[in-house]
């Protein structure tokens, strides 16, 4: 494969002559970022996991070092200041790591110190990410393949809800994790991260049942994964010229994915996924397209039908009935809400573990009830861990930087525009039960920076206008 550099691509960017496309995706300009989604399955199945996004943030900022280096500008996100300064908070809450909260288990700032900088590296490296991907032009990686790539990540999210709701014992040992000591490697935090699993079996409404969790790792990352990735699935298919056979195909994807988003048992995916559709139909109607409520309600129809005449009916409904987490995430969030009277402003750097449980502080883990006590307080979603973490320092920063992008770009009503303001709107809603770190919100970054590049290419598409009409005139 030759590289050159095209005279009149944006930013002087090196674009691949002549290679295949399948080589154009993996190894162009924008490698990094085609590469980790693209073979994101492989990841998985190497033991990489989430940790293939701090490895490939070393190749994306060493590319927008290059780029400074060359004298173009490297561009940064509309308020990034607010999400520096959201990083800043992690980082000053390191201060305050050895401070026990009463009812918590005592640690000293050693044995805490591993997390917190684990979530900061991630931080970090899902920060190069978004600059990343917003600094690409438009020739290194075009808005639909970007889009196409989200699509492929809910395809294969789907599979993995699919084999997990029919193969849920199915895990591997992987390639890192063998390399991995005996000591290391059988920790908890650590298996999560390098040891490949279907599923999360968990008694929730009466016998263990497999809950999807692949490739994700965890069955409410799967669920949060879904209803941010499946927007991206919809445009793809649909906000541009497809034929009919792959339309139906779609179609008949997003038709298979309703068993695994049933067997999840996870509610917070099923509301989730009934706020994005609200809110798409909601920004829809505001724009004079009516028939985003028509099609609503032709899908509901379609849904209801399916859950009346089939099984997956009645697994809602036992599900419905079976609110076993119901008692704990109540219990997590008053421990939350009670941290930030303590500490309100910077939070405790980091969770912390209950003293037992919800009933008593004498009950806790053990090998024969590992859910029995010692909560984590923060676990139960994304707000309350920045609440209690990060205090409200931290959160108004974290969401201030997403609910200004929304804010920002509001006007823009393209269909990708739609999919990453629902997608971040998602985020929201989600925050109340799902955490985001990691992959979510590397996908949340991703809608951000859809919005930002269609703002940057329709502001270059209207300079060039003008300077060609302009020119025109002086012509003439």
């Amino acid at each position: 494969m030759s590289l050159t550099l095209r005279a009149g691509a944006p930013d002087g960017v090196v674009t691949p002559t002549r290679a295949p496309a399948g080589l154009r995706l993996l190894f162009g300009p924008a490698w990094p970022l085609t590469s980790l989604l693209a073979l994101y399955p492989l990841w998985w199945a190497l033991g990489l996991g989430v940790l293939i996004f701090p490895l490939m943030a070393v190749p994306m900022a060493w590319q927008l070092y290059r780029r400074h280096a060359r004298g173009l500008p490297v561009r940064l996100p509309p308020a990034f200041w607010i999400w520096l300064a959201f990083c800043t908070v992690t980082v000053v809450g390191f201060g305050v790591l050895d401070v026990d909260p009463a009812g918590t288990i005592s640690a000293t700032f050693a044995e805490r110190i591993t997390a917190p900088i684990y979530k900061l590296v991630q931080h970090l490296a899902l920060t190069v990410l978004l600059v990343y991907a917003g600094n690409l032009s438009a020739a290194a990686l075009p808005q639909r393949r970007l889009v196409n790539l989200l699509a492929w990540m809910f395809a294969v999210t789907v599979a993995g809800g699919l084999l997990g709701t029919f193969a849920g014992h199915f895990e591997f040992t992987s390639p890192v994790e063998l390399l991995l000591p005996d000591g290391v490697r059988s920790k908890g935090f650590v298996k999560s991260l390098v040891h490949p699993y279907a599923a999360q079996i968990m008694d929730l409404v009466g016998d263990p049942l497999p809950r999807p969790a692949a490739p994700w790792g965890y069955t409410n990352t799967w669920g949060n994964n879904f209803c941010l990735l499946v927007v991206w699935f919809v445009a793809a298919v649909f906000a541009y010229p497809s034929k009919p056979r792959t339309r139906l195909l779609a179609v008949g994807l997003l038709a298979v994915s309703i068993v695994p988003v049933v067997h999840s048992l996870n509610r917070g995916l099923w509301i989730g996924l009934g706020a994005t559709a609200v809110f798409i139909a909601v920004r829809q109607a505001l724009a004079g397209r009516l028939r985003a409520l028509v099609a609503l309600g032709v899908v509901l129809a379609g849904l209801a039908v399916a859950l009346a005449t089939t099984p997956l009916g009645g697994v809602i409904e036992r599900r419905l009935d079976n609110g076993k987490s119901n008692g704990v995430r109540m219990f997590l969030t008053e421990r939350a809400v009670e941290g930030v009277a303590d500490s309100p402003v910077l939070g405790f750097g980091s969770t912390r573990s209950t003293q037992g449980g919800r009933q008593s502080i004498a009950v806790g883990e053990s090998a024969a009830c590992e859910r029995c006590g010692n909560f984590t307080v923060g676990g139960n979603g994304q707000l309350w861990q920045l609440l209690y973490a990060h205090g409200l320092a931290g959160t108004l920063t974290y969401f201030g930087f997403f609910g200004y992008a929304l804010w920002r770009f509001r006007r823009d009503r393209s269909a990708l525009g739609l999919a990453a303001s629902a997608a971040i709107a998602g985020s929201f809603v989600a925050a109340l039960w799902y955490n985001s770190l990691v992959t979510p919100l590397a996908f949340t970054f991703l809608g951000y920076a859809v919005l930002w590049r269609n703002s940057r290419f329709q502001i270059a598409s209207s300079s060039v206008e003008s300077v060609g009409h302009n020119g025109h005139q002086a012509r003439s």
